[in-house]
């Protein structure tokens, strides 16, 4: 199992069972679990609307009701179900790699992407992954316990150090621009100084078409210090932070503080799910967001 600071495999293989027990959604439009639909017509088990009747439509599928209702004969059209795409958004910003409470943030990331992964499998959803990167690819789509188990060894590699080459949560997020179809979900690991520093018009534009989720991961020690002095270490200098002090505090809240409460209450209004995920949570605790209907966009 992971000592709190590198995640291993064999403890995001286990997060399976926190997913066992969840139902899994059927109905399939943007922002809602299950399987996506697709624009065709056809046969499938999903409504779609009705129309009037011509020659060569399948009898079985008269809309008796509307028939009665219009004096003309009508016909039931069906959407197509196919298979949703399920992408995990890694940020890996060198902030991530740091905690003072059960886990790292970086941990708790990967083990949020684990839940998100082994969700989108339960779900049968195609599951990729990627992270702002200007030369790894990313995972490609892959179904059922494969597909996840890919995704799993992504998040070990990619938290159990600061990558050598972090392009930022923008560039990840372009490349996700590329690869999604619409009513596809993305399940973004953040942390909140990332998604600080985007326009909030990048959420909207993606929640327009596809589920959006942000977990913003957080640690204790960053809502609440102790009013002392602490010491770091950055680059191998010693750095102590009196946090008794009012200014340093201030500044302390615009760093750590300030992100967190914007996120939460700006991304909801641009149609993104949005929850902190704190080192000490259970990584499951963010698993209600799926399956909600969007919310309403300003």
């Amino acid at each position: 199992m992971s000592d709190g600071v590198v995640p291993s495999l064999a403890e995001l293989v286990a997060l399976r069972a926190a997913v066992a027990g969840r139902r899994s959604a059927r109905q399939g439009r943007h922002g809602v679990s299950g399987q996506a639909l697709s624009p065709l017509r056809g046969r499938g088990m999903e409504y779609a609307e009705s129309r009037e009747y011509s020659n060569g439509d399948d009898a079985r599928h008269i809309d008796w009701r509307l028939t009665a209702r219009t004096g003309r004969a009508h016909t039931k059209l069906f959407q197509a179900e196919r298979e949703r795409l399920s992408l995990i958004v890694a940020d890996t910003s060198p902030a991530l790699y740091f905690g003072t409470r059960v886990r790292f943030k970086s941990v708790q990331a990967a083990r949020a992407g684990a839940v998100a992964a082994w969700a989108a499998a339960r779900d049968g959803d195609r599951i990729a992954a990627l992270r702002g990167s200007l030369r790894e690819p990313p995972v490609n789509p892959g179904s059922g316990p494969r597909g996840a188990l890919r995704v799993l060894d992504a998040m070990v590699r990619w938290y159990a150090q600061p990558p050598a080459e972090d392009a930022g949560l923008e560039v990840a997020l372009d490349h996700a621009a590329r690869l999604l179809r619409p009513g596809s979900r993305m399940v973004v690991l953040a942390e909140p100084g990332s998604v600080a520093a985007l326009p909030q018009r990048r959420w909207a534009v993606l929640a327009q078409h596809h589920e959006v989720i942000v977990l913003l991961l957080t640690d204790p020690i960053e809502a609440a210090p102790p009013k002392a002095a602490l010491p770091f270490s950055h680059d191998g200098q010693r750095i102590e932070l009196d946090l008794g002090a009012p200014a340093q505090r201030q500044r302390w809240h615009a760093s750590f503080v300030a992100p967190v409460q914007a996120a939460l209450e700006k991304l909801p209004a641009r149609g993104v799910r949005v929850q902190a995920l704190s080192t000490d949570a259970a990584s499951e605790s963010w698993l209600p967001l799926l399956g909600r209907t969007r919310p309403l966009v300003a």
